[in-house]
């Protein structure tokens, strides 16, 4: 036995086709993207809080306590 190569790829691919249909398919890989892209855009505000909190602290730091 070997590992998978191109041709069973493509014939596992052709079987999901017959199973769920180019619509559900197409469904699914609509909503994995817009997962990843939520995914992204919460990895990009969490660093956009962290630089403001160290931001903070750092002013804190130069002028002696917490500004309001």
């Amino acid at each position: 036995m070997g590992s998978i190569g191109w041709p069973e790829l493509l014939i596992v691919l052709a079987v999901v086709l017959l199973i769920f249909g180019v619509g559900r398919i197409a469904r699914v890989g609509g909503e994995l993207g817009k997962g990843v892209s939520a995914f992204r855009e919460g990895l990009k505000d969490e660093k956009q809080t962290t630089a403001e909190k160290e931001a903070a602290e750092k002013q804190n730091d130069l002028t002696g306590g917490p500004t309001l």
